[in-house]
């Protein structure tokens, strides 16, 4: 799924990284303690958070996130933007709430990071 369809299903305002949109997105994780997404989440994961200070965006960067949404209609501040920009992470925001926008993405195929086990260098489901 490339997140400009993410955009559509959850109804997103882009934040940063508009030329970003095609990128193909594998897989999600919805958490608001970074201390989990660094612990759990793989490379490549799509992040939905409530958090908007720029540590979402530190931990997005260290656990190479592919992309952020911000949930129940948050914005990210000034300084996750300027980290967003810099490390070319694509922010993206939804009015819709944690459950719902991972509901919605579940069911339009995206699966979580738990579904997914590396196989040669490859994501497969299982």
């Amino acid at each position: 799924m490339t997140l400009r369809e993410v955009k559509k299903i959850l109804n997103c305002t882009v934040v940063v990284g508009d030329e970003a949109l095609d990128m193909e997105v594998d897989m999600a994780c919805g958490a608001d303690l970074m201390s989990d997404v660094l612990t759990f989440t793989k490379s490549g994961a799509l992040l939905l958070t409530g958090l908007t200070n720029a540590q979402s965006v530190r931990a997005a960067e260290v656990a190479d996130i592919k992309a952020v949404i911000y949930v129940r209609g948050k914005m990210p501040d000034n300084e996750a933007i300027s980290i967003a920009k810099e490390s070319k992470i694509p922010l993206l925001s939804t009015k819709l709430y944690m459950f719902e926008s991972c509901g919605k993405l579940y069911k339009h195929g995206l699966i979580g990071i738990s579904e997914y086990r590396e196989v040669k260098n490859e994501y497969t489901a299982r």
